[in-house]
C-alpha cells in the first residue's frame, strides 16, 4: 500500500508558502482503486480494535474519516475551527510557528466508554493531533490511536501525542 499511495501523492513545491512541499492527496482521492485500498486497509486494522468513533478533523480528515467509520460501524466526530459546531463545545489552542490557532469538538461528541480513533491526513509538527488528543480526552473518551496517511518524520510530530500510539501508512 505504501508504494501505491507514495507513486499517487503530488509534490506540490511551494504551497501554502515558499519553501514549504505541500503532500497533496487529491490524486489518492480521484484514483477509486488506491482510495478503495487505503480505506480497507484501515479498515482491516481498526476492525478488532472495538472504535466506536472516529474523530476526524476539517477538511481533509473528514474525506477519509466518514468511509472508515461506515465501514467500522462506528460514529463519525468532526472536529472543526472555532464557531463552525453549534451547540456547547470543548476548545483547545494550539501552537503555530508564528501564533496559536484552535479546534473544537462537541461536548457531547463522545465520552466514557467510547474507545476512539484519531485519523487525519498528514502528522507533521503535532500540534493539531495533539490538540485533537487533549479534545477527545477533555470529553471523558479513551484514545485508542492516532492514524495518519502521511506522516513528516523530520517534524517528530508524534511527539506532542505520547504516549498515545500513531500509526502512519506513508513517512517521508
Amino acid at each position: 500500500m505504501e508504494k501505491e499511495l507514495k507513486k499517487a501523492i503530488l509534490d506540490v513545491p511551494d504551497f501554502p508558502k515558499k519553501g514549504i512541499i505541500f503532500k497533496d492527496l487529491t490524486p489518492v482521492f480521484k484514483d477509486k482503486k488506491v482510495f478503495k485500498k487505503l480505506i480497507d486497509t484501515l479498515g482491516k486494522r481498526y476492525k478488532s480494535k472495538k472504535i466506536t468513533a472516529v474523530v476526524c478533523v476539517e477538511a481533509r480528515g473528514f474525506l477519509l474519516g466518514a468511509p472508515l467509520a461506515y465501514k467500522l460501524g462506528a460514529a463519525l466526530v468532526p472536529v472543526r475551527k472555532p464557531g463552525k459546531l453549534p451547540g456547547q463545545t470543548f476548545k483547545q489552542e494550539y501552537a503555530l510557528e508564528y501564533g496559536t490557532d484552535a479546534l473544537e469538538i462537541h461536548r457531547d461528541a463522545v465520552g466514557k466508554g467510547d474507545r476512539v480513533l484519531i485519523l487525519d491526513d498528514v502528522l507533521a509538527t503535532g500540534g493539531t493531533a495533539g490538540a485533537v488528543t487533549k479534545l477527545v480526552e477533555k470529553c471523558g473518551a479513551k484514545v485508542t490511536e492516532l492514524a495518519f496517511v502521511i506522516e513528516l518524520d523530520s517534524l517528530k510530530g508524534r511527539e506532542k501525542v505520547k504516549p498515545h500510539k500513531v500509526f502512519s501508512m506513508v513517512h517521508y
